[in-house]
């Protein structure tokens, strides 16, 4: 699948690529890194990179604006995007061809083309096997520019090389990447530091958390408790891996209110919790999940259904 993707690449002169809603450093390490590499093995064709920007990430890229008639026999390229609903810019269906990379679950087959990888640990690190292949196929080469990009995505998605996804390979190819010449401490500066605001939640977050004795903890931040602490929803998502900290935690969710819906991020330590997040509108990694509630109610079955499935994790094992 690698080599007919690149030989799709060099078919068609504008190439427009897209990632997931609500990004985070994989989404645009991957959507991102991918038009340099494009870019810096095909100077002349043209590559976007289109969605909504996050502040958050500005210290990695932003996003391209296009008008609709570009993506007139235009490939198209979704990273990092389960399903197609959670595509940002919708219009990816106007291209020609639409080529899907990921690494969740592929519950969703969309796409011309299929490339999904569940043991990647992320799909910054799919873009750069991609290279690799590209490498042996047509002489790619790497630019420093896509490297940093690549590491960022990788560095996110694998909680600094922390989570059980990150395995040997995943190591092998950060390795690589930090032979280019790119500023990590810029990196992990734009990714770690957090403005006083977000510290203050992040301690509200530690004193007021609830957890059981099976292990399963949640948090509520409503809109006024964010408005309180001056923090828009999209800072507050930053803080979801806090309480993986927490001595005896099992698994955790974090609600957090936006407009008429709540999302709700959902991380464990060892129970499957992407089933529970298809219950509620949502889905995700094994470990790593989010979805959408409409209510306080539905949140609180969010809570007991989390609680039962810590009760039958720490009783099996």
């Amino acid at each position: 699948m690698k080599r007919q993707i690149i030989d799709t690449i060099a078919l068609y002169e504008t190439i427009i690529i897209h990632r997931h809603v609500r990004p985070d450093p994989d989404a645009y390490g991957s959507q991102q890194g991918l038009k340099e590499l494009i870019l810096a093995n095909y100077p002349e064709k043209k590559v976007f990179a289109v969605g909504e920007h996050d502040d958050s990430l500005t210290f990695m890229a932003q996003p391209d604006q296009i008008t609709d008639d570009v993506y007139d026999n235009a490939l198209v390229i979704v990273t990092d995007t389960a399903n197609t609903e959670r595509v940002d810019d919708q219009r990816y269906t106007k291209g020609k061809m639409v080529i899907k990379i990921d690494h969740h679950p592929n519950d969703d087959a969309y796409g011309d083309l299929l490339w999904v990888d569940t043991t990647a640990s992320s799909c910054s690190e799919m873009i750069y096997e991609l290279f690799e292949e590209g490498r042996n196929a047509a002489n790619w080469s790497l630019s420093s520019a896509a490297a940093r990009l690549l590491f960022a995505g990788i560095v996110g998605d694998t909680g600094r090389f922390q989570f059980p996804s990150t395995t040997a390979k995943t190591f092998k190819i950060a390795a690589e990447l930090i032979t280019y010449d790119f500023d990590r401490n810029q990196i992990f500066n734009g990714m770690y530091e957090m403005e006083q605001k977000l510290l203050n939640l992040q301690g509200y977050i530690y004193q007021n958390f609830e957890m059981d004795e099976h292990g399963a903890a949640y948090i509520k931040l409503t809109k006024e408790l964010l408005t309180d602490f001056e923090a828009v929803p999209s800072e507050a998502s930053l803080l979801v891996g806090s309480l993986g900290s927490v001595k005896g935690i099992c698994a955790w969710v974090v609600f957090i209110e936006e407009g008429e819906q709540i999302r709700v991020r959902l991380r464990s330590k060892g129970p499957i919790i992407n089933t529970l997040a298809k219950e509620f509108n949502g889905g995700g990694h094994p470990l790593a999940s989010g979805a959408t509630a409409y209510s306080w109610e539905e949140a609180d079955r969010v809570i007991n259904r989390l609680q039962a499935i810590c009760q039958t994790y720490r009783s099996n094992n």
